[in-house]
């Protein structure tokens, strides 16, 4: 790996970690708004952002989180699952939009893992636990989009890294 995509991924994490700790009582709930979900369209303009990704969900999991096993596993676990299955349609998904489009809807599905983590870990009933956390991450990432999208017209993420 170039040292350019180690620093640029390093400093993925950290931003996700240190937005991720601003919002932090909103991050670990049943209803949850992670704003730094929003990092997620990254692998939408390159691959290569995905340890980035999913590094800052680890740390910051690990750190942050009041139930670190669980979210270590299932947390880390929704992530890369849904950053792969965005990765791999990329192949078949043309332009920007239907992927970033594409990339919100399986992070709001794959919400289901977090709604047996919290099912599993406090006993809060599986499919409403799944609607509301699916909810709030696809509102952040509905916003996140166009966000992203503007940060790659200025930065030009796709060569970036």
């Amino acid at each position: 790996m170039k040292v350019k995509t180690l620093v640029a991924n390093g400093i993925l994490a950290a931003l996700y970690i240190a937005v991720s700790m601003l919002i932090q009582p909103f991050g670990f709930t049943n209803v949850q708004f992670r704003v730094s979900e929003m990092f997620n369209h990254l692998v939408v303009f390159n691959k290569k952002y995905m340890y980035g990704i999913v590094l800052g969900v680890f740390f910051t999991n690990l750190f942050f989180s009041p139930m670190v096993a669980y979210d270590l596993v299932f947390g880390v676990g929704q992530s890369v699952l849904a950053l792969l299955v965005t990765i791999v349609s990329m192949r078949f998904i043309k332009g920007v939009w239907a992927r970033m489009i594409f990339n919100t809807i399986v992070f709001t599905i794959t919400m289901f893992l977090i709604a047996i983590e919290l099912n599993l870990a406090f006993g809060l009933p599986f499919y409403f636990t799944w609607l509301t956390t699916a909810l709030g991450e696809f509102v952040v990432m509905l916003v996140g989009a166009p966000i992203m999208y503007v940060l790659n017209k200025r930065l030009n993420l796709e060569q970036r890294i």
